[in-house]
């Protein structure tokens, strides 16, 4: 995909505009999301709104961008690509961010404040201690899964089914559709994401489950 249609399709879980490096410990949120959900691309040198205004110096974000990867997540990210693209007469950055195969990353944010982070449409979210546990048993698309794709009982399609029609489906929806315990219906939902069925988001005050 060119740099064009990138912008044209706008921010999102796999893209991430930035009008510069400002500062490591920021930029290393945005690669240890990216590296810890689908993978995707920085594209350095493009503000919020998808103007192009290109970067002064392309070696200093360079720098930037490498000692972040390096020094400022955990485990480092040693597979970024890099290349620089001209338009309109200015440079911008193209990162390319792979799917990390040795999930959770963590970056650092301070001396000694080391955070995970998911993307979540287009925001970098910091983890729970729980989505590090599934991130930690989940695997890219383009390798062997972890866990296989299971049979489901009526209670465990009835989540599926919901959230096929819902936004989002909340521990105590799923409570309410199944009459199920807290423990219990935790327990399910949990199942469904380890095993790939439905995807775990704590961005908000209340954690929520999607397809």
């Amino acid at each position: 995909m060119n740099l064009a249609d990138m912008i044209a399709r706008g921010e999102g879980e796999t893209l991430e505009f930035k009008q510069k490096t400002t500062h490591v410990h920021r930029i290393s949120r945005t690669l240890a999301s990216l590296a810890n959900t689908r993978g995707g691309h920085v594209l350095v040198g493009v503000d919020d709104t998808g103007r192009v205004v290109g970067v002064r110096d392309a070696e200093e974000e360079l720098f930037v961008l490498r000692e972040a990867a390096a020094r400022h997540v955990e485990p480092p990210l040693v597979n970024l690509r890099f290349r620089e693209v001209e338009a309109d007469g200015r440079t911008v950055l193209v990162v390319t961010v792979p799917e990390s195969t040795a999930k959770p990353h963590r970056a650092q944010v301070a001396v000694g404040d080391w955070r995970g982070y998911v993307r979540v449409r287009d925001q970098s979210v910091q983890t729970s201690r729980l989505t590090e546990q599934v991130l930690e048993r989940q695997a890219p698309a383009a390798l062997p899964p972890m866990f296989e794709r299971i049979p489901l009982n009526r209670h465990e399609l009835a989540a599926i089914e919901y959230v096929k029609t819902h936004p989002r489906l909340t521990l105590p929806q799923f409570m309410k559709l199944v009459n199920f315990s807290k423990r219990r219906a935790y327990q399910t939902l949990i199942k469904l994401v380890l095993h790939g069925y439905l995807r775990y988001h704590d961005k908000e005050k209340e954690p929520y489950y999607t397809v």
